[in-house]
Order: C-alpha cells, then sequence, then structure tokens
C-alpha cells in the first residue's frame, strides 16, 4: 500500500499516475511541508561558494585528499553542524519522542540537543540516504563519486562524521583528521540530506521548482545549488511510493502525513 499524503520534509518517488508528474514536486515548496527551508538551503549554498573558494587553492583531487588546514577545518565543522540540524528538523517535524532507556533517568524523555547520531540513522529508514550517490563534476581521480551513508548499509559509522567529532574535540591531536576527503565527504552529505528533503528547490526568491533540463558537458542531473550531481534512490518498493494528486490534495487542510519515528 502506497502513501496518499506526503510526509513531512521527506521526498520520496511517487506512482505513475494522473498529474504525477506536477504532484511528485509541487507539495516541497508548500507552507506546511516544511518550517524555514531557505533557512536550511542558504546556509549549503554559503558553504558551498566557500568551498569552490577552497578550490582555487587546493586542487580538487585525490592527490589533495588529506591535505588538512585550519581552513579545512572550519569548513567540516561547519558543514557536520548543518547536517546535524537538517537530522534534528527532520525528526522534530515529524514524531520523534526518544526516552531514557537505562539508567536513572529511565523514560523520561530525551531533549533534542541530547539526540546523536544513533538517533539520526533511524531517517535513513524512510530517505534512503544510502543509496545516493554524488557526483563531483571536475573532480580528478578515483572520488570523484561519493555515497556518504553508503557505510549505514552494512550498519557501520561515518568515517567522515566520526572525523569531525575526532576534530572538534580534540582538535590538537586530531587535527590531520579534519582534511579534504572528509570535507567533500561530508559536503557530500549535507547535500543528500537536503535533497531527501528537497529534490532540487533552493527557496532562492524567484527560483522555479521545475527547470528544464538542457544539454550539458558534465550529463545534467545537478542537484541543490547546480554544482553536485546527484543520483537519487531507485530502491524504493512499491508500498513506499507516494501515490497522490496534488492538484487535489493541496486544497485540504490536512495535506501531510507525520512518520512515527518512534515506532521505527
Amino acid at each position: 500500500m502506497s502513501f496518499n499524503k506526503p510526509f513531512h520534509r521527506n521526498y520520496r518517488k511517487i506512482k505513475e499516475g494522473h498529474n504525477s508528474g506536477y504532484s511528485s514536486w509541487a507539495y516541497i515548496v508548500d507552507h506546511n511541508y516544511s518550517q524555514n527551508p531557505e533557512y536550511y538551503t542558504r546556509a549549503f549554498s554559503i558553504i558551498q561558494e566557500d568551498i569552490l573558494k577552497l578550490f582555487e587553492y587546493v586542487e580538487p583531487s585525490d592527490i589533495n585528499n588529506t591535505t588538512y588546514s585550519f581552513r579545512i577545518h572550519e569548513l567540516l565543522m561547519r558543514t557536520c553542524i548543518e547536517v546535524e540540524a537538517n537530522f534534528k528538523a527532520i525528526l522534530r517535524e515529524n514524531i520523534f519522542t526518544p526516552v531514557y532507556k537505562n539508567g536513572p533517568k529511565k523514560g523520561v524523555l530525551r531533549l533534542e540537543k541530547e539526540w546523536n547520531v544513533n538517533d539520526f540513522k533511524i531517517v535513513n529508514k524512510t530517505h534512503h540516504l544510502d543509496d545516493y550517490s554524488i557526483e563531483l563534476p571536475f573532480w580528478k581521480g578515483h572520488n570523484k563519486i561519493r555515497k556518504p551513508f553508503e557505510q549505514w548499509k552494512t550498519n557501520q559509522t561515518l568515517v567522515w562524521y566520526d572525523s569531525y567529532n575526532q576534530s572538534k574535540h580534540n582538535r590538537v591531536n586530531n587535527f590531520e583528521q579534519a582534511n579534504l576527503k572528509h570535507l567533500i565527504d561530508a559536503f557530500s552529505g549535507l547535500c543528500v540530506l537536503l535533497s531527501s528533503q528537497f529534490c532540487t528547490e533552493d527557496f532562492k526568491p524567484g527560483s522555479r521548482s521545475l527547470e528544464v533540463n538542457t544539454d550539458c558537458y558534465y550529463g545534467g542531473g545537478f542537484g541543490l545549488g547546480n554544482f553536485l550531481i546527484v543520483d537519487f534512490p531507485d530502491d524504493w518498493k512499491d508500498d513506499e511510493l507516494y501515490e497522490f494528486d496534488w492538484t487535489k490534495l493541496k486544497d485540504e487542510t490536512e495535506r501531510f502525513s507525520k512518520i512515527d519515528y518512534n515506532t521505527i
């Protein structure tokens, strides 16, 4: 059974049918779909601008994967903070009320500031983050394509996120963890998270939600920000798909559903 309403902050494939082309994206720009989405996409755009500026000094290439600096460290911190902010927004705007399972606080509600990567991981089940891939259009070497959440397929930790935490809490001894490879993996991860919520919509004033693709040297498929190439998941099962006609649904008062993450 497919879903007859979109979930908050959850972009996924829609079944082919009447008005399915329009319905596949139009709900994203509805003001009730997400709270202040432009704050999240603007932050991404600024980070992307700074990374492109970094590429003027550090060539995007395999040979520079282990290059590290204060500037790269700063960008890794900012990028991962945005990753955390997006995960929290997805959980907050749906249903998520975790409690302590053990200890003296057993049964007590855990505050949002206490949510961590173990909580974020459940979003993968609804957004298929581990099936996204990101391509850097002019990276030189074998690391041109990134799959920032692929390690979650085998229940492993995310190396780039671990590196962020290590270099944040002990920069003196783990400064080299804030390197170019981990920064670009984190940047790709942020792009995946935003794509899994908003597809290619960046919420810029005057922007068009439906754009016409034209021939491109890099093959097209550019995501939000028009730099990274996004390969969206193709592993959605039939009962995971959306199935609605947004031309009718958009006039209803209750036109969105909430994912109950407490049951996942």
